[in-house]
């Protein structure tokens, strides 16, 4: 008998949850065993840019201040803007990037530029058709401080938001803070590198979709390999983090974006991403997105969700329609080495030729950065077999991500 799922999927609290787990997909290489000693020897907390206000204080003294920033801008509960605030430094505005200042804003929704209820600073949306600061906007600005909490995904685009501003301070002779902080999917390197006909606001880079490299790592290379617009360079001083490295386990304190709300969605993103252009939903509409996904044609199996419109989700994909499929709350305690693509390989036979599988493939195609995987998804192709396509991108790209490590 199938439960009814008449409302949004959400796990019974301390019960275990009947789960689904395909191709775990768990490493047992040498590397992998060594990361999972040196995390659990490694139990000092991190000590994040925004906490090292000291080493750059006397620099922000006389001087017009903006912020780029979101919800995740803070230490506890403090927002660095009111950090800066209350240490009588003149805010003159905050550019807020996709979802909002306040990160409530679904994926894709324009983004309006307002006024900051609780400060009074204007608001400036860098989504939508401003994704980059324009002169007139940077005019009255001496300094651009960026501490935006980064997942460490190629199409996450705060590191397209980190381009765009990087190169209108270069434009506009303006110097650029970046506020490190840890990288939770920093721990390893995997995905098709992007090409070049696929670059768009989910793919600025030739990088992976996973590229091990914090936001303060990331903007030291955009510079270094001259990805600016005619090859500029931004003046750029990266505040690192202390007691981090790329091996270590670091959990959230604050969700990065709506449907990003736990350490598994953020684990799983990478993964599951794709499906954002096929017919399936990634649980977008309920209480557990990015940990679950399934579709209404799936043949009918012991787990099952119904979306439903919400904060962060108004209109989600199949809402109202029961959808089957797979809860991967297991993986929760696996550490990821590598994208797992057994997923999509799963979702394309489980709908057979009843329907479209990839419905958006010029949208699928910028999220992987490139045809290939379409192709070789749709012709069967096994995921051992893709995977082994991407490893002379990946070796090559190793060796550029090495020269910008600010952690071992």
């Amino acid at each position: 008998m199938i439960a009814s799922c008449s409302v949004p999927f959400k796990r019974p609290e301390n019960k275990v949850v009947e789960t689904v787990i395909i191709d775990s997909q768990k490493s047992d290489s040498p590397d992998a065993i060594r990361e999972e000693q040196n995390v659990a020897a490694s139990p000092t907390k991190p000590i994040l840019g925004v906490e090292r206000l000291h080493l750059f204080l006397d620099s922000l003294a006389g001087k017009r201040i903006a912020v780029v920033s979101n919800q995740t801008s803070v230490v506890g509960d403090i927002h660095l803007v009111d950090s800066l605030l209350g240490m009588k430094l003149n805010v003159i505005k905050v550019f807020a990037p996709e979802h909002g200042f306040r990160g409530q804003a679904d994926a894709g929704e324009k983004v309006h530029s307002t006024i900051d209820e609780k400060t009074g600073i204007p608001l400036i949306s860098l989504y939508g058709n401003n994704k980059k600061p324009t002169p007139e906007q940077l005019a009255d600005i001496d300094i651009v401080i960026y501490d935006i909490q980064d997942v460490g995904v190629r199409f996450y685009t705060y590191i397209s938001t980190l381009h765009y501003v990087m190169e209108s301070c270069a434009e506009n002779n303006k110097q650029l803070i970046v506020l490190d902080r840890p990288n939770p999917n920093g721990h390893y390197i995997d995905g098709p590198i992007r090409e070049p006909q696929h670059r768009s606001f989910v793919g600025m880079h030739p990088v992976p979709i996973v590229y091990g490299m914090t936001i303060g790592e990331y903007a030291m290379m955009i510079n270094g390999e001259k990805w600016l617009k005619d090859s500029l360079a931004c003046n750029l001083w990266v505040i690192p983090c202390k007691n981090y490295n790329h091996k270590m386990s670091y959990i959230l304190p604050v969700p990065p974006s709506p449907n990003l709300r736990s350490e598994l969605a953020i684990t799983l993103y990478p993964s599951l991403c794709f499906f954002e252009a096929t017919t399936v939903s990634v649980g977008r509409g309920t209480d557990n997105p990015f940990e679950i996904f399934g579709h209404p044609k799936f043949p009918v199996l012991d787990f099952c969700f119904t979306p439903q419109s919400t904060v962060g989700a108004k209109s989600p994909l199949h809402e109202n329609m029961v959808c089957f499929g797979f809860d991967l709350e297991e993986a929760h305690h696996k550490r990821k080495y590598e994208i797992n693509l057994s997923y999509l390989v799963k979702a394309k036979e489980l709908l057979g030729d009843t329907m479209v599988f990839i419905n958006q493939p010029a949208f699928f195609d910028r999220l992987a950065g490139t045809s290939s995987l379409r192709e070789q998804i749709l012709m069967g192709w096994s995921a051992k077999e893709i995977r082994e396509t991407w490893q002379p991108g990946l070796e090559a790209f190793k060796a550029i991500r090495r020269k910008y490590l600010l952690y071992p």
